[in-house]
């Protein structure tokens, strides 16, 4: 037996599995399909860390799995490539981030070539490329044309270190996504998507599609669609209100004060009017330098400014209030103003408190002197006059009524998701198509010049101004209005890193085709995606982000589903040994190729999937590779124990359909690491006997294939098993081969085991009752007593209860 080399075997299979094309898609449609994507990953310098194969390699092991079972399968890969990473990386270094892409990608397809994953190589796509973003910039313009997108001058979240606008998705506890710098407000014309117009299908739909739970209601609670009222608060000797949305209406008697956002358009209106407009002025200044994080965090100190000089009217209880402006109120949610209800609101009674404003308790219990209290779900309205006495939901219903009746309010959905900022003033995105012209107005550049290709330029650094770098270009910007001819210039902002990837699915099941984003054909088959995999960190954003996409593309017929994903599944982190986790600052990054050099691809996939509950984060252990490793050099050691015969040997036969049984099921489940333990489990048991049919082996290689195939096949080769391992069949386990045919039943009496018998597992209740009898240990128990009852469960329990 030659010694397990797993550098010179894994080499040789991957070419071979190249140069035979096994992992390509079949044209035959009559296989039913599986259409396995996960999600493609963002090419930086630093190349791939351990974290990455870990969801290839559970995809990829159903993906191998059911292609053994019959399916035709698509696996693509491809590359997420534009973005500010690469940007600034090149802008450091002085070069393109066209050759900073290039050079990552191959190195990225590299390494993950060398752990032998089984992509479909033929339909790699990069997001980059022109081919594929001339797609990019067609579905822009589509929406556009529909009216989905559209320019807006608005406060936006904007990094000074990336210089940059943020979407509110792009914000983490108050810092930019990407560098971690502090995000600040600042006002600026932006291209933004209505995906608010999609707002109840993206909830509504869920219910179609095989999410998992936390996904879903991650997904939901950003969406925060709510139901309520919006309520007109009259400012006093004005004929104008001031609109507030609230979920309870029940509790308007206990608004005693509104606040409003600083940039609400009121101040603007009324500034001659107000009396300390210096002073409001001067609020605004200092609210504009805070993201929407900070302004709304629940333990910072309340702050504020009462607006002098106008005040607005309740109206329930017909009493002038107060209006204050506050940053914990935001332009962007609702109509940007409140009725604030100390009594009940744990930030508005801290509110109050600071600025001594009253606090009226309107829904029983609690000391609303001492605490907000929130508890009111249910209870009974007070100081309420109409609904005084009620009971919380009635209440609700009944002043809902009467502010419809008097002309007072109305019935409202609101949604916490804000349409989608779509400018970035970067360099390295996709261009957005558009052209501007004094007499037309915004135009889009014709389908048949598409793509508007980025130019080649030197310098692409982002400016201070907030403008793109490509202003700078004039004879890039200048150009004819597609629509007069006349003078016009083109957009310079650029698209998000996420407009590539809310589509790149539909790209990879036709990536060639020059005339259209993919056959219709084409689309009908493969969609929608069967599994989908991904990180829990995209929740909120590529996934929302890229179902919002595909309705609209469902709603222009260019697909015929209404969600792209079936079915969504999410991995834990790999941590580090000491379960931090992994990071260049810490020093404790694990690169995936030192483990393929000094153990072997088949090793990492092997360990990475035995590691934990693949749901669950895990810790890195250097001692598990070594054991992955161990227990693979056992399964070499095989070959040495094969004899001739083509049926399971009968000592193992149970077993093996027990096996069966398992991986199969645990591969479909992600349990991955319970299938891999019921295969070292067979491999004792094969190593206990000491000889294996070659029918042990052919089932053991195939089940192990999809975790570990650079081994299994160069194993099937040296047995002299039929074909090629990866043109096998799929075993089947017999349900009836399962059942043993002898049994250890424990015995019960009086509901405590005393014993076990041995039986046939076709034993009945009498037989098994006499062998209970006749047991010494369980005997005693019964003597000198009566039975009164017995509990037959075959093959599990018999329990006796005796007097």
């Amino acid at each position: 037996m030659k010694e397990y080399n797993p550098n010179k075997i894994e080499k040789k299979w991957q070419d071979i599995w190249e140069e035979k094309k096994v992992f390509e898609t079949s044209e035959d449609k009559s296989k039913p399909k599986f259409y396995a994507l996960v999600e493609f990953p963002y090419p930086s310098g630093q190349g791939l860390h351990v974290g990455h194969p870990r969801p290839y390699t559970a995809l990829d092991i159903v993906s191998r799995k059911r292609r053994f079972q019959g399916y035709n399968v698509l696996f693509p890969m491809g590359w997420d490539a534009f973005g500010l990473p690469t940007e600034n990386f090149a802008i450091q270094h002085k070069i393109h981030p066209r050759e900073v892409t290039e050079k990552n990608v191959a190195m990225f397809k590299e390494q993950l070539k060398s752990i032998g994953f089984s992509f479909t190589w033929d339909r790699e796509t990069n997001t980059t490329d022109p081919n594929y973003y001339r797609w990019t910039q067609w579905i822009f313009i589509k929406m556009f044309e529909k009216g989905l997108a559209y320019k807006h001058e608005m406060p936006i979240n904007w990094c000074p270190s990336c210089k940059v606008g943020l979407a509110n998705e792009e914000v983490v506890a108050g810092g930019c996504e990407r560098c971690g710098g502090e995000v600040i407000r600042k006002v600026k014309n932006q291209w933004m998507l209505r995906i608010t117009e999609y707002a109840d299908r993206l909830i509504d739909d869920l219910d179609t599609v095989d999410y998992v739970d936390r996904v879903k209601t991650q997904q939901i609670n950003w969406i925060g669609r709510s139901d309520g009222m919006e309520v007109d608060f009259k400012i006093s000797g004005k004929e104008e209100s001031l609109k507030v949305f609230t979920t309870r209406p029940d509790t308007l008697y206990g608004a005693t004060y509104m606040v409003i956002a600083a940039e609400h358009p009121l101040i603007k209106k009324y500034k001659d009017e107000i009396e300390n407009m210096d002073q409001i002025r001067e609020y605004q200044e200092y609210a504009s330098k805070k993201s929407d994080f900070e302004r709304t965090e629940l333990s910072k100190e309340k702050t504020g400014v009462e607006i002098k000089g106008i005040r607005a009217i309740n109206p329930v209880t017909q009493k002038e209030i107060p209006i204050w402006i506050s940053d914990y109120v935001l332009m962007s949610y609702g109509t940007g103003a409140i009725m604030a209800v100390p009594a009940h609101d744990s930030r508005d009674w801290e509110f109050a408190k600071k600025f001594n404003l009253p606090i009226v308790e309107v829904v029983k219990g609690g000391d609303v002197e001492k605490e907000a209290y929130v508890d009111t779900e249910s209870g009974v309205l007070v100081n309420s006059d109409i609904i005084n006495g009620l009971e919380v939901k009635e209440a609700i219903e009944k002043i809902s009524k009467w502010l419809e009746d008097e002309g007072l309010g109305h019935k409202k959905t609101n949604y916490k998701l804000r349409d989608w900022v779509f400018s970035r003033q970067r360099y390295w995105g996709e261009p957005i198509p558009l052209i501007h012209c004094d007499k037309c107005g915004w135009v889009p550049v014709p389908e048949d010049e598409l793509p508007v290709k980025l130019p080649e330029v030197e310098n692409y650094e982002p400016t201070d101004t907030g403008e793109s770098p490509l202003a700078k270009i004039t004879d890039w910007v200048k150009t004819t209005c597609p629509k007069c001819g006349g003078e016009a210039e083109r957009e310079t902002d650029t698209m998000p890193q996420w407009a590539g990837s809310s589509w790149y699915f539909l790209r990879y099941i036709d990536p060639h085709n020059k005339n259209e984003l993919a056959n219709k054909e084409e689309l009908d088959y493969w969609m929608p995606v069967d599994w989908y995999n991904g990180g829990m960190e995209h929740t909120t954003l590529h996934l929302l982000y890229s179902r919002f996409w595909h309705k609209f593309l469902y709603d222009i017929g260019v697909v015929s589903c209404k969600e792209p994903y079936s079915k969504r599944t999410a991995h834990g982190m790999i941590l580090g040994e000491n379960n931090e986790k992994m990071s260049k600052s810490r020093g404790n990054v694990i690169n995936p190729d030192d483990i393929v050099n000094e153990y072997g691809a088949d090793t990492l996939r092997t360990y990475e999937m035995f590691i934990g509950d693949f749901e669950k984060g895990v810790s890195w252990s250097e001692n598990g590779v070594r054991g992955c490793r161990r227990y693979l050099e056992r399964v070499w050691r095989l070959q040495d124990i094969v004899v001739s015969g083509e049926k399971y040997s009968k000592e193992l036969e149970t077993s093996i359909h027990k096996t069966i049984k398992k991986v199969t099921e645990d591969y479909e489940t992600l349990k991955f690491n319970t299938a891999i333990a019921a295969l070292m489990e067979l491999l004792n048991e094969f190593n206990s006997i000491g000889k294996i049919t070659k029918a042990d082996l052919r089932t053991y290689l195939i089940l192990l294939n999809p975790v570990a195939p650079h081994i299994t096949e160069e194993l099937w080769e040296i047995a002299g098993l039929e074909g090629m391992l990866h043109d096998s069949v799929w075993p089947k386990y017999d349900e009836d081969k399962i059942q043993e045919d002898i049994i250890e039943m424990p015995v019960q009496v009086n509901g405590r085991v005393r014993g076990t018998i041995i039986i046939n597992a076709d034993d009945d209740q009498n037989t098994v009752k006499e062998k209970a009898k006749e047991n010494e240990a369980i005997k005693k128990y019964l003597e000198g007593k009566k039975i009164i009852k017995e509990i037959f469960v075959p093959g599990k329990i018999y329990n006796i209860v005796v007097k």
